[in-house]
């Protein structure tokens, strides 16, 4: 066997090599194919928007910028406005993320930092999972026989007593907007808990040992080590889970009682942009088409804005947690 220290690396069988013209051939195909996907994604996004555009295009050149401010939907007298389905879409996921997030951040935090032992976090994580493959009608029909009538007793209750204050100024007699908020929440807190365990999980373990041997707790290492270095994915977990509430459909459509108001009540029915495509589109005339043709672009755009918004936050977070702001 030969001394030489380079001897191993000059060998065939040598752990590092050069590529080769196969590994150069996969390489430049996957990186063609990945190419081509964003290029289609990107046409595919460009597509959806020109067709909803298009239809909505009528629409848009007879209500303008009124559109986006009315409050009134009469079909009879083609007067048409999305102000109270924007405000129920925003309030309602803006409620869903707080309670959602705060959730799926401790469960994350739960499963990822020693609380239980290796399989049955595995157990927990898997059932966590499988709330996100429920049927979104299931959730719906869930909210309406169980949540409405164990949070109906509480909602009276302040309404009666601390009913001066705007957010319980109206009782809960049916679907409302915290019963949405609450099964919404439940929708969301699969994907944050799920990305926040990926970011906690990332974070070097000889971190977390260094923490430890300078004296601090083990909540101090969880509050004031671990979580804000995985602050950048547990920020993008918030996104991609406010990005998930604005979207659904059938459990709003279902609990939010899809009144065409807006109202800072927890306890009043209200609609958003998604129930209200849902619940109008199968009767609409060429009309109403027009105006709901206009609102899903409306409801493209919030979407569009808010991914944009947290990407801007991310990266703006990620360089100050770095010290490169």
């Amino acid at each position: 066997m030969s001394s030489h220290p380079f001897a191993l690396a000059a060998s065939p069988d040598a752990v590092s090599q050069a590529p080769g013209g196969g590994e150069y051939l996969v390489d430049r195909a996957f990186r063609s194919l990945a190419i081509a996907a964003a290029c289609i994604l990107i046409v595919l996004v460009a597509y959806i928007v020109w067709k909803i555009g298009g239809q909505a295009l009528p629409a848009i050149g007879k209500y303008h910028v009124d559109f986006l401010v009315s409050t009134t939907w009469n079909v009879q007298e083609q007067k048409f406005g999305i102000l109270p389905g924007i405000w129920g879409t925003l309030y309602s996921s803006l409620l869903a993320l707080l309670i959602g997030g705060f959730f799926g951040l401790t469960v994350a935090i739960f499963l990822t930092q020693g609380f239980l032992h290796k399989r049955l976090a595995f157990v927990f994580r898997l059932i966590c999972e499988m709330l996100a493959a429920i049927p979104s009608v299931v959730f719906g029909l869930w909210g309406i026989f169980v949540v409405i009538p164990t949070i109906r007793p509480a909602a009276n209750w302040l309404n009666e007593t601390l009913g001066f204050i705007p957010f319980f100024s109206t009782s809960l007699s049916g679907p409302g907007l915290l019963p949405a908020a609450i099964v919404l929440a439940i929708m969301v807190l699969p994907t944050v808990a799920a990305i926040s365990q990926d970011a906690l999980s990332a974070v070097p373990y000889r971190t977390k040992e260094a923490a430890f041997g300078m004296g601090a707790t083990r909540w101090e290492v969880i509050l004031k080590v671990m979580v804000p270095t995985a602050a950048g994915g547990i920020f993008s977990a918030m996104v991609l889970g406010f990005g998930r509430a604005l979207g659904e459909t059938m459990a709003l459509a279902m609990l939010i009682g899809n009144s065409n108001q807006v109202t800072l009540s927890l306890f009043a029915p209200a609609e958003t942009l998604a129930a209200l495509l849902a619940s109008h589109f199968p009767e609409a005339g060429p009309a109403e088409v027009e105006a709901l043709m206009y609102a899903a672009l409306v409801l493209l755009a919030i979407t569009l804005l808010v991914n944009i918004a947290g990407i801007g936050l991310l990266t703006l977070t990620q360089r100050r947690i770095s010290g490169k702001a």
